[in-house]
């Protein structure tokens, strides 16, 4: 079996402080807003997973489309020897590139879920017995140091995860990727694209309920780590696109006028009859956006893949 390790860089309690910043914050806004990275439970990933197989939620069908095909021309053109993958989770689409590298040495995945991290990093390990696993349970929108691996470095952020950050918060995660570049280190990026808006919103808004329940899980991961009493069937599921922006947003509808009680942070917030919650912006992209804004972190995209609907992207950049 290969070598395995985990290295935690996130303080124990890291998450515990983080969700607490992030419910005193979002709930004392104007509009009121939660992080999508909240979403991530045991039960939301599960409910993840339901979704990326729901005939409506084409990304996963679309980006694992690109990697079966493209994966030889993605190693051909890096020679990388270690894979940095951030956001790993289950790490379902990274077989396609470990596969596809012939000298790869070294997989770094990245998360804040040391179980998922242990369950699927111990996975690959024990299957691919010459591939050394370094596991970080880290957030890597938090600024990353990475063990030291052998070069070239390719580092990946797949599955579209990028468009759940705001415009500057892109800005300031790419330019963090840039900064754990060398000359020679490429970035992989998965990019959902602008299509029909009635396309996008089906994507968020299944007709089966599941991204529904998936977003007010947030709700129970509030209630159950901070105590709070939202009351989960009080809120309806939205999904909007916004043309102007150019994403979608998922929002929580208060079905009518409520408090919602937090007592770990001793807050009691109100909401109005019809209020939303903003809970995830999910931005759609087109090649000269994500051109611009790579070319502003200091990389220089080379390679531009889609699927063969059009529908998503993955982009290889290099250091400039």
């Amino acid at each position: 079996m290969s070598p395995f390790l985990i290295t935690r860089t996130l303080p124990e309690d890291a998450t515990g402080a983080a969700l607490r910043a992030d419910v005193l914050d979002g709930l004392t806004r104007t509009p009121k807003t939660l992080p999508p990275k909240w979403f991530y439970d045991a039960l939301g990933s599960e409910l993840f997973e339901e979704i990326t197989a729901l005939p409506e939620y084409y990304p996963t069908r679309a980006e694992r489309e690109i990697l079966a095909g493209r994966a030889p021309e993605i190693a051909a053109a890096t020679g990388a020897r270690t894979l940095v993958e951030l956001g790993s989770g289950s790490s379902e689409k990274t077989g396609y590139l470990l596969d596809a590298l012939p000298g790869l040495r070294t997989y770094v995945p990245v998360d804040v879920s040391g179980s998922a991290l242990a369950q699927a990093g111990g996975a690959l390990a024990a299957g691919r017995p010459s591939l050394h696993v370094h596991a970080l349970i880290a957030d890597f929108t938090g600024g990353l140091t990475l063990p030291a691996t052998p070069g070239p470095r390719l580092v990946a952020f797949l599955g579209g995860t990028i468009g759940n950050l705001l415009p500057a918060e892109r800005a300031a995660f790419l330019a963090s990727v840039r900064s754990l570049l060398s000359p020679g280190d490429a970035l992989l990026l998965g990019t959902d694209l602008v299509k029909d808006e009635s396309v996008l919103v089906a994507a968020y808004d299944d007709a089966a309920g599941v991204t529904a329940a998936f977003n007010k899980n947030v709700l129970a991961v509030v209630n159950r780590e901070l105590g709070a009493d939202f009351d989960p069937d009080g809120f309806d599921h939205v999904a909007r696109w916004d043309p102007g922006r150019e994403w979608i947003e998922m929002r929580l509808r208060a079905r009518s006028a409520l408090t919602v009680k937090i007592p770990a942070l001793g807050l009691a917030v109100e909401f109005a009859a019809g209020e939303e919650m903003r809970t995830e912006v999910s931005a759609k992209f087109r090649e000269e956006g994500v051109r611009a804004e790579l070319a502003a972190a200091g990389l220089g995209l080379t390679h531009w893949w889609t699927d063969a609907g059009g529908r998503f992207a993955l982009s290889l950049s290099t250091v400039r």
